[in-house]
């Protein structure tokens, strides 16, 4: 069974030569469903200065999340707990080659909440670029409180 929910997604991007951290939030309305032992997220995103949307599905499990956007971005990420793996990150711009190196992944479900918690050290052509931490929260509307920290 399909149900709406809130999705929070919050990000730190760490920035190695101020060992200051830049914080990201998104928060958006989204579908949920769970199948298979596998939960499902889907949603929408608009890029400010373009029409057209990308369509989002997060799918995740005990040690694994994968980020499937298409649309304006195409990009299909997949978050291994201790694996890297590599992909490629299309957008209106170009291609770029990424790599994602996943240091943690915590799923912590409730009734009517989960949070997923992710570490990974990010590439680009090869190249490190950042650590990240991105922290996921899927609750029914009438529950909205939190917080990275």
């Amino acid at each position: 069974m399909m149900k709406e929910v809130l999705l929070t997604m919050q990000g730190l991007q760490f920035d190695q030569q101020t060992e200051n951290a830049e914080q990201i939030e998104t928060v958006t309305v989204a579908d949920y469903y769970k199948k298979n032992d596998k939960h499902y997220v889907i949603y929408e995103e608009f890029t400010e200065g373009f029409s057209q949307a990308t369509k989002n599905r997060l799918k995740f499990s005990e040690g694994m999340l994968e980020l499937t956007r298409n649309g304006l971005i195409n990009v299909h990420m997949v978050f291994q707990e201790n694996k890297k793996n590599m992909t490629s990150y299309n957008t209106p711009f170009g291609q770029i080659l990424i790599g994602i190196d996943t240091k943690k992944i915590e799923i912590e479900e409730q009734e009517d909440d989960i949070i997923v918690d992710v570490e990974y050290a990010l590439d680009v052509n090869y190249e490190f670029l950042t650590d990240c931490h991105i922290k996921i929260h899927i609750c029914s509307k009438e529950n909205s409180s939190f917080s990275l920290n």
